[in-house]
């Protein structure tokens, strides 16, 4: 009975989609914050029916978020080079996720070598001190750790054999290099490692379940991918998928490796991703789970499968359902067909581990048949009319074209409606990392100074805030106007941060600044702190002098990628800069590294990262780089400008 009422509340509380429903979002979620408390979440989560549950019986819904890098070359989660690792599981936890799906590769796991790109100096204080030096796996434990102790849980995904971007090329859940029972003894070595009680906090282990494989697909190479078992079609040497076909057979793997990881800790959740094709029928990778319904996954212990799906909208791929006749009914009959039926016939729960959208307002919500904003805001509505349907947004990751944050991978989100979106189908667990929540605002920050250290550029600072009894101090708010006396508002928030300092860049020279902070926790924002003001210094004789070197160092049909060196020329340091171009041939800007990028037409600005920004007199900064999209001219900026001043 009462999780038929808890999923009742939940649909009472669900809210009008239009534009002004997001509006009022805010009211929404204080409203319907206001439930009973119950101890939703605790201990290890097993399944009835189609619903996930809590050791105590309790439904919950898995409402996450990917951050992937761990899978990479790097051997390591993204955007440690720009912020600390406790600040970006802050953010997360701040955001209203519960759950991180962390992507990694077997080769990661079996040579463990010693990641190094991250940064240990950020937002003006030392950062990542408990990485250096440490090996991958240790990384992945300090946090895993960390995200347990606020109350975080985590899925570990096993994302590629080799280190690498992307699913695996091949389709399958091995290579040639990492061979099937590579893939068993690694998830077995991870089943013992993350099921040692140090990463149990209050009684409530931090990785609940293993997800086996990313994204396994048939179509790969002709038709040598995965299969799952009952699939009828041929193609060349493909003449179906027998349990008997056990290099190509995706459930019979499936059902080894689980078993294997069951057989160290029973109580782990196994998530089982579809494929791409069966019988004639193709979707996205890993999104089709219609084998499910003749041939189901069975594991030797009860109550701990899991079917995940992923789902992307046309952007990624013009599938043929995205046309002009695509309706809300016609999406929703798609997702029935491929995995919601799953939870809707009651036979196991369904998890969308993978989807994810572009940071314009017209790619979250779009009346245009077809769109990428309708099959999103589709989705969204989807999930609300679904609520035993769990789901991890991809991703995290600022540098992603679907980021969550942006490139600083500070807490301020890339994109506010996109999360208040995601907002309205979260499901916290309950509060911080223990059985007790926080029941009491912070006080007020106290300290605060603010320095101006460049003609664009103030630095503010402030006294770290003790928190309350049986709560943590999730992030600071600060904010900025140029009328003393201002009114700390969302439209004057100009940075959220763990740390206890800000750099303030792109400022006009010659101007006073004026700014307040709040402090959060886990019941609410503090009041404002007193405000502090400072003026950046005059531009004088020309302001900075700078070179600016752009070469396009790789080129393709349609594509290229530049690299650029930012040289002082001047006989003053620089503490931060915004460099400023016009491309001149509607070049439009994919992906830039060591830098945040933004774009109107053919005006690009970028502004320095927090470990970047220091230039010396007669020094130069060479990191920058992107990728682009270019026509068949495709020629260089011809003037640049640093901080306002344009370079000679």
């Amino acid at each position: 009975m009462y999780q038929r009422e808890n999923w009742k509340w939940k649909q009472a509380c669900r809210h009008d989609r239009s534009a002004r429903g997001w509006f009022a979002l805010a009211l929404v979620l204080i409203v319907c914050g206001s439930r009973p408390a119950h101890s939703q979440g605790a201990g290890y989560w097993h399944t009835n029916g189609n619903q996930i549950v809590d050791s105590n019986g309790e439904v919950v819904r898995i409402a996450g978020i990917n951050w992937y890098g761990f899978e990479t070359t790097d051997y390591l989660a993204h955007g440690l080079w720009a912020q600390d690792y406790k600040a970006i599981l802050n953010a997360i936890k701040s955001l209203g996720f519960n759950v991180i799906r962390i992507p990694f590769s077997n080769q990661m796991v079996e040579s463990n070598p010693v990641p190094s790109n991250y940064t240990t100096y950020a937002n003006g204080q030392p950062a990542n001190s408990a990485l250096v030096g440490q090996t991958a796996l240790a990384d992945l434990d300090s946090i895993v750790a960390y995200a347990g102790s606020i109350g975080l849980r985590v899925i570990l995904d096993n994302h590629r054999s080799e280190a690498g971007n992307s699913n695996e090329a091949n389709g399958l859940w091995y290579t040639s290099a990492y061979p099937q029972p590579n893939w068993i003894v690694d998830w077995q070595t991870l089943a013992t490692r993350y099921s040692d009680s140090k990463f149990t906090f209050n009684g409530n282990p931090t990785v609940i379940g293993m997800d086996l494989r990313n994204e396994p697909h048939l179509i790969a190479n002709g038709y040598s991918g995965a299969c799952w078992t009952g699939d009828t079609a041929t193609n060349g040497s493909y003449t179906g998928c027998p349990v008997s076909l056990t290099s190509q057979n995706w459930p019979v793997a499936a059902e080894a490796a689980g078993n294997a990881i069951l057989a160290i800790n029973p109580k782990l959740l196994i998530f089982v991703e579809g494929n791409d094709c069966y019988k004639g029928t193709c979707g996205w990778q890993g999104g089709n789970l219609m084998g499910v319904a003749s041939n189901p996954v069975a594991l030797n212990v009860r109550d701990q499968l899991v079917y995940s799906a992923h789902d992307y909208g046309p952007n990624l791929y013009a599938q043929p359902w995205f046309n002009s006749s695509t309706t809300q009914s016609s999406l929703y009959a798609i997702w029935n067909q491929f995995w919601g039926y799953i939870s809707s016939d009651g036979s196991a729960p369904v998890w969308l581990g993978e989807f994810g959208t572009n940071n314009n307002n017209s790619d979250l919500e779009n009346t245009a048949a077809g769109s990428q904003g309708q099959w999103f805001e589709g989705l969204i509505s989807y999930f609300q009319a679904n609520p035993s349907i769990g789901w991890t947004y991809w991703a995290l990751n600022g540098e992603d074209s679907y980021g969550l944050l942006d490139n600083n991978y500070d807490a301020t989100p890339a994109n506010a409606q996109k999360v208040s979106m995601l907002a309205s189908i979260q499901f916290p667990l309950s509060g911080g990392g223990g059985s007790t929540p926080c029941t009491t605002s912070p006080s007020a920050p106290t300290g605060l100074t603010g320095t101006a250290v460049s003609s664009s550029g103030i630095r503010v600072s402030w006294s770290p805030v003790t928190p309350p009894a049986k709560c943590t101090i999730t992030s600071y708010s600060v904010f900025r106007s140029t009328t003393s006396g201002f009114t700390p508002s969302p439209g004057n928030q100009v940075a959220s941060t763990s740390a206890t300092a800000f750099s303030d860049s792109s400022l006009a020279a010659g101007t006073t600044y004026y700014y307040k902070v709040e402090a959060l926790d886990g019941h609410g924002s503090s009041a404002p702190s007193s405000q502090a003001s400072a003026t950046t210094h005059a531009v004088s004789g020309g302001g900075a002098a700078c070179h600016v070197a752009y070469s396009i160092v790789n080129s393709w049909p349609g594509g290229f990628q530049a690299a650029i060196t930012i040289q002082n020329t001047g006989s003053t340091a620089w503490s931060s800069w915004d460099l400023t171009w016009t491309f001149a041939n509607g070049q439009t800007i994919n992906g830039l590294w060591n830098g945040a990028a933004s774009q109107n037409g053919g005006n690009v600005t970028v502004r320095n990262y927090s470990y970047n920004g220091t230039i010396p007199a007669g020094g130069s900064y060479n990191g920058v780089g992107f990728t682009g999209t270019g026509n068949t001219t495709n020629a260089a900026p011809t003037s640049f400008a640093i901080n306002g001043t344009t370079c000679h």
